[in-house]
């Protein structure tokens, strides 16, 4: 998988996340600890986005 393809499929779950976080969020009582997991894992890849297309080439 080239640095690109592995970009985009981290882009892709960051989406999920968010999508993930919203519906939490809507409900009427959000689970605090799901959401707490949901955005440390978006920040995760977020920051793996950030390492990987920031990189000296």
């Amino acid at each position: 998988m080239s640095t690109v393809d592995h970009v985009e499929a981290l882009k892709a779950k960051h989406a999920s996340l968010e999508h993930a976080i919203s519906e939490e969020t809507a409900r009427p009582h959000p689970n605090d600890d799901a959401l707490c997991s949901l955005k440390k894992k978006k920040l995760q890849i977020k920051d793996e986005i950030t390492r990987l297309t920031t990189k000296p080439h």
